[in-house]
């Protein structure tokens, strides 16, 4: 399987990340990794996987924002004032904590909070893609260091 990945290189890195960032378990620094040891070009490897990872968070915010009013209604069971009192409070102080977005665990549920709440999308964006950016190119600058 490995030899799969390598093989299609940018591409196979572009989809691990995007899927990565969305709700299934799956993480994309050891593919990075993996690929930056087989001598390939760290600059298109840092867009390749900050790209994948960036759309797959803006996925898991859609459904969010257009899941939203099912998940916090019938499903959270969230009465409509208390919606509105925390969409408040998070939309003024809660999109910061977008930049962990790239913490394992918690980033996707932070991106789907997101959408909940109704972040809007170029400041979703922005934030996000600081985050999972500094992520890669951390990573990226390690790896150099030491190979």
């Amino acid at each position: 399987m490995l030899e799969f990945l390598v093989a299609h290189g940018y591409l196979s890195l572009f989809v691990v990340s995007f899927l990565a960032a969305t709700v299934v378990p799956l993480g994309s620094e050891w593919l990075l990794v993996a690929l930056l040891t087989e001598g390939l070009h760290p600059g298109l490897l840092l867009a390749s996987a900050t790209t994948g990872n960036v759309l797959g968070a803006l996925t898991t915010w859609a459904i969010g924002v257009w899941g939203g009013p099912f998940l916090m209604e019938r499903v959270l069971r969230i009465d409509p004032r208390a919606q509105a009192r925390a969409r408040s409070v998070y939309r003024r102080w809660g999109s910061w904590s977008l930049l962990l977005s790239w913490v394992p665990v918690i980033g996707d549920p932070l991106c789907l909070v997101g959408g909940l709440f109704r972040i809007p999308f170029f400041r979703f964006a922005f934030l996000v893609l600081i985050g999972k950016l500094g992520r890669y190119a951390f990573i990226v600058a390690m790896v150099n260091a030491v190979v």
